[in-house]
């Protein structure tokens, strides 16, 4: 695990990090105009991952009544192996808890199973299959889900 890493939300001038972040882990990636608009969206929460001040990686979720929609993980591949993404994710289902979230949600590709892995470990588990959801190559996604108080 990385020693200086720091987690903290989202603001305005993370953006151009989270953006480098978004093309590094994206085919079709957002724009930096759409984290501007998330970051005006209230029922959407951001967090990024800093190394040494500079963003390696982010997660964003959305609020719905009392669920979460993760809606975006991604660690830039010169950071990935030193467990931001399990710390994004730790954090994240804090922040669900302390925002009396009680369960959370998400989508991820049917290949990448080290994701996959990474949300057992918090709970998470498959609960159906949306066909061809990716419109890139049209690969299948798992959904999953965490009931929080079992975490």
């Amino acid at each position: 695990m990385v020693n200086n890493l720091v987690i903290e939300e989202m603001k305005v001038d993370d953006i151009d990090g989270v953006f480098e972040v978004e093309k590094n882990c994206f085919e079709d990636y957002w724009s930096k105009d759409s984290f501007k608009k998330e970051l005006s969206n209230n029922l959407a929460k951001y967090l990024v991952a800093k190394v040494d001040g500079k963003v390696a990686g982010y997660v964003g979720i959305w609020f719905v009544v009392d669920e979460g929609h993760i809606t975006n993980v991604a660690v830039h591949e010169d950071y990935r192996g030193q467990k931001i993404g399990d710390q994004l994710i730790k954090e994240l289902v804090q922040v669900c808890k302390d925002n009396k979230i009680v369960s959370m949600t998400l989508e991820v590709r049917t290949s990448n199973t080290v994701a996959q892995n990474l949300y057992r470990k918090y709970g998470f588990k498959m609960a159906g299959i949306r066909k061809e959801y990716y419109s890139n190559n049209k690969e299948d996604a798992i959904i999953m889900w965490n009931d929080i108080k079992e975490v």
